[in-house]
This record gives structure tokens, C-alpha cells and sequence, in this order.
């Protein structure tokens, strides 16, 4: 029966642990040693180590003749532990026994002595899929546990396991593999299994595997059907498009050429290619290009995309630009995952090259960054590419010139904070422009024309409510008490007294309502009428 690669070459001696020397040096020194903890817990990336780790421990503190801390895996423990017939070293998957029933039952079998081994050993990958009371039933087992059992914690999500068990176990950290280890490991592979790899597929499928050994060795699996295996049968098997095709779309989108950068993707879907991968690699040749613009020699360049490439585009595209591509990359592969199809690509090659169609900060700062070094080379945008909108309606030109009609030039408008001059007056066929002078007259008369709405006639012409003064191109409307200011400042009565002061005054006012009383003349008056009725005295 044929088995899989990553199962097939799974490490079986601290050694064959690729780039997790940080780890396999410590756990080995802590078996020679005899010093071992009671509780590990190995935190990282999928694909990374940590139960292949934890299987080489649980064979080492058990086995009967281990050689620098690693196991001989072939004695009877080792071979035993190896293809499960020792039963006291078992594997438990999180997820699926995540209740407090499961871990009670591992309970009462922990405190009995192994049968066959030295140590009982638990290994609980994904532990942080436990209930609350399934890690609450565990915590006091951890806290003191027997002198024979031992706990192998695997999880990829730290954050999730309560620090009450962080705090009772050793913690391991199992960093993301470089492509240099995953390359090399791969290689081997190739030449165990008769395969010719090229060195570029090599790194193709590290740069793939994102760190994860387990997923570059399926990837190498996936394209073992071919006894020589290159980068074209590499992204014919994955579904990934040329770089020199990634680059073309770039290119393109650098110039603002719609058609081209349509073209080639249309090209790509028809050939089948993965549209989230297509996003993916526009995505990482957009960072890398990012990186580069900041840092050319920096070491966080993907590798992805050669030097000269990078530096091609790096002339075209702005960083404001860059910042808007990934934005319009970001949307389309959140859009991608929700609704499938071609659309949201397309969307996003059309955004990517015209960024006035997107109402982004980033497209925003783009356009800007355009305009500014525009301005600065002095060079002069070509009309359709000006990236703003504009009413593009033509406007109706004469057959002849004996048709044509003079274009009479609207008269500009007066302004309200300045006072009428005589000209302006008689500029005006309605009625004269009043003046601050006139402010009493001018009110009788507004008031006058507002006899026709009672509500509003009423409001307004009560004087021991509200007292009026006309000056400077407003109303101002001194209301003696809150609710009569309410009603100044209603739309409605505001509206009417508008309409009927630009009749009276033959302008456009502004109405000011104020809480400030009345008068004090007003106000005078009113102590005496109050102190005619015996309210008030005056001493």
C-alpha cells in the first residue's frame, strides 16, 4: 500500500528535525540528562514539527538503549511506541475528544503504573480545542501528576489555552521553516524516491509550503507522477500562473493599460488557473515590490520575482500606488471566498488600473501622488486619463455664424454682509434694498405681509416676547424666554420670515435667534407695571 510522503519520511531521530534546532538540542540534553519535565507543550505553525517532536520524545524517555538522547527505534519499546501495540503511550486528538467525560476517563487510567514502558505518556494534539471544564478536569492532574506519566501539549492557537496550564507546563516554540530548509529536505526526498527535482521547482514549492514542511512535501507528492519535476510541471500540477505572466498584469496595470492586463487574465482563466492563487501571487509580487522600493538589498524579499523585474516596475509604480494595488487585492480575495467567479479579479485588475473608480484612501493618495509629480516634471496629464469626474456632455454648438447667440453673463450675486449701495438699489426691479436705518420700518412691513399666516403673525408680533433689530444683513431675533425661542428656531417660521424679509429688503438675510430678554426700556416698563398693581415697590 502506498504511503504518503510526509508519513513516510516523518523524522524519526531529533536530528531529521529540519530548522527546529532551538528545540531538538534542549530536549535532547534534557533525555542524556535525565532531566525531564512533567508537562511540554509545543506551540507553532501547522506543519512545523511538533507532534513528529513529541512521537521522537515519547520514544526517547522510553526507550531501553537511546544513543545522545535520540531513541535507537530498535528495541521493543521503540518499535512497540512506533506502530501502537504499547498502549502506554497514546495519542488523543483534541477535537475529537474535547469533553470533560474524556478527560475524567483519562484521569482515572493515569495514576495507573505503564505496563510495558518506563513512562506513560499522553500526547493531546490541538489542545487548545478542550471545553473550559475539560481543562479545569485536567489542570489539578497536571498540577501533580504521578511520577510515571508525562503530557505532550500540541497547539497551533496559544492565545486559546488558559495560562492555569501554560503556567504548569514547558513551553516550546517551533518557528515557521525557511525555504532553504524545506529546499534541502525536498531534495533528499527526490533523490530517496528516484525523482530528478530542479532546483527552481525546489524553491517554487518551499516558497508554496509557506513555512510548513508537511504541506511542501504533499505539494512534491502531488507532483511525483512526473520522474523529472520542473516549474512548469510544478505550476501545471498547483494551478499557478507564470511569473513572467504575474509581471505581465503588473506591467500593465503600471501603465494603466486596461486591455492588456485583461487580456493575460483571461488567458490564465481559460487555461484553468486557481483565481485565490492568481490573487496570492499578484499580492506577493506587490509586497516584494513594496520591500524593495524601501530596502532593495533587504533579506525579506519572497524570491519570487527577480531583481530586474522589481526594479522595472519600481520606476512605474509609486509606494501610494503599491499600497493601493494590495488594498484592491485584499477586497477581491475577501470577495473571492464569498461569491467565486471571475467578477471580483476583473473588479480588481479594472481598480488596479484606473484608481479613479475606487473611493479608497489609498486610491485617493494615489491619485494625489499622480498629480503632485505631474506638477513637479512638469508634465501635462493627457484628458482622458485626468482621474476625476466631470459632466462630459457636449454642449450644443451653432451650424453657422449668422446663428449663433450671444451668451448673456449672469448678473453675480449681491452680497448679504455688505450693505446695498444706490447702484445695487436700482438693480433691483422688484423692490429697493432697505438699509439698518430703516430696520423699524422695514419690520412693520414684514410683519405686514406675514398677516396672512396667523400662527406666524402671531409669534412674531408680540414685542414683550420677542424683540427684532435688522443690521448688517440679518435678523436678529432676542427671544425673552426659551419658548419663544423654540419657535423662532422652528423650520417652518424661519422659512416664511425669509421668504417675506427678501421681499421687503429685496435680498437674501439671515435670521438669528438669541436668548437674551428684552430691551431694557422694555424692561423698565414692565417694573412699573408691575409696581402699579402692587407686585413690585420701590422703596
Amino acid at each position: 500500500m502506498y504511503q504518503a510522503l510526509y508519513r513516510k519520511y516523518r523524522p524519526r531521530r531529533f536530528a531529521d528535525v529540519s530548522g527546529q534546532e532551538h528545540i531538538t538540542q534542549t530536549l535532547q540534553r534534557q533525555v542524556e540528562t535525565h532531566r525531564l519535565s512533567h508537562a511540554y507543550l509545543f506551540i507553532g505553525a501547522r506543519g512545523t514539527g511538533k507532534t513528529s517532536c513529541a512521537k521522537i520524545l515519547s520514544r526517547a524517555v522510553n526507550c531501553q538503549n537511546p544513543k545522545d538522547g535520540d531513541p535507537c527505534n530498535e528495541c521493543v519499546s521503540c518499535i512497540g511506541i512506533e506502530n501502537g501495540s504499547i498502549l502506554d503511550v497514546l495519542e488523543l486528538d483534541a477535537a475529537s475528544n474535547n469533553g470533560v467525560d474524556n478527560v475524567r476517563a483519562l484521569r482515572e487510567e493515569a495514576v495507573y503504573s505503564p505496563a510495558a514502558v518506563y513512562k506513560r505518556v499522553y500526547i493531546i494534539d490541538e489542545v487548545h480545542m478542550l471545553s473550559i471544564a475539560a481543562f479545569n478536569a485536567l489542570l489539578k492532574l497536571l498540577e501533580e501528576p504521578p511520577e510515571h506519566l508525562m503530557f505532550i501539549l500540541a497547539t497551533t492557537e496559544l492565545h486559546k489555552v488558559p495560562a492555569t496550564i501554560l503556567s504548569r507546563c514547558q513551553r516550546f516554540s517551533f518557528k515557521r521553516l525557511s525555504n532553504e530548509a524545506i529546499a534541502g529536505r525536498l531534495n533528499f526526498v527526490a533523490r530517496e524516491e528516484g525523482l530528478e527535482l530542479t532546483e527552481d521547482a525546489a524553491e517554487k514549492l518551499a516558497v508554496l509550503s509557506d513555512g510548513s514542511m508537511r504541506d511542501a512535501l504533499s505539494l512534491l507528492d502531488q507532483c511525483a507522477s512526473e520522474s523529472v519535476i520542473d516549474l512548469p510541471c510544478v505550476l501545471d500540477t498547483v494551478g499557478l500562473a507564470m511569473s513572467s505572466e504575474i509581471v505581465g498584469i503588473a506591467d500593465a496595470v503600471a501603465d494603466r493599460a486596461l486591455e492588456p492586463a485583461l487580456e493575460i487574465f483571461t488567458r490564465l482563466y481559460t487555461g484553468g488557473r486557481d483565481l485565490s492563487s492568481l490573487l496570492g501571487e499578484l499580492a506577493a509580487l506587490m509586497r516584494d515590490l513594496l520591500v524593495y522600493k524601501l530596502s532593495p538589498n533587504s533579506p525579506l524579499l519572497g524570491g519570487g520575482f527577480s531583481a530586474t523585474e522589481l526594479a522595472e516596475l519600481s520606476e512605474k509604480l509609486s509606494a501610494e500606488r503599491v499600497f493601493h494595488c494590495l488594498e484592491m487585492i485584499r477586497d477581491a480575495t475577501a470577495s473571492l471566498s464569498r461569491a467565486g467567479g471571475k467578477l471580483p479579479v476583473e473588479m480588481c485588475i479594472i481598480r488596479m488600473c484606473n484608481e479613479s473608480l475606487s473611493d479608497s484612501t489609498a486610491a485617493l493618495l494615489s491619485r494625489i501622488e499622480r498629480l503632485e509629480s505631474a506638477a513637479q516634471s512638469g508634465e501635462t496629464l493627457a484628458p482622458q486619463a485626468v482621474e476625476r469626474k466631470r459632466d462630459t456632455t457636449p454642449l450644443p454648438q451653432p451650424q453657422t455664424v449668422a446663428d449663433a447667440q450671444p451668451i448673456e453673463t449672469p448678473a453675480p450675486l449681491p452680497d448679504p454682509a455688505v450693505s446695498p449701495t444706490p447702484a445695487m438699489a436700482e438693480a433691483s426691479p422688484e423692490k429697493p434694498t432697505k438699509t439698518a436705518q430703516d430696520g423699524d420700518a422695514a419690520w412693520q412691513e414684514i410683519l405686514a405681509l406675514l398677516k396672512n399666516d396667523p400662527p406666524t403673525y402671531a409669534v412674531l408680533s408680540d414685542s414683550a416676547k420677542i424683540s427684532p433689530t435688522i443690521q448688517d444683513g440679518e435678523i436678529i431675533l432676542r427671544a425673552s424666554n426659551p419658548f419663544a425661542m423654540n419657535a423662532i428656531e422652528s423650520k417652518a417660521l424661519s422659512d416664511r420670515l425669509k421668504e417675506a424679509a427678501r421681499q421687503v429688503l429685496g435680498r437674501e438675510v439671515m435670521i438669528r435667534a438669541q436668548l437674551g430678554g428684552e430691551e431694557p426700556s422694555k424692561k423698565g416698563n414692565n417694573i412699573e407695571n408691575l409696581s402699579a398693581f402692587g407686585i413690585v415697590k420701590f422703596e
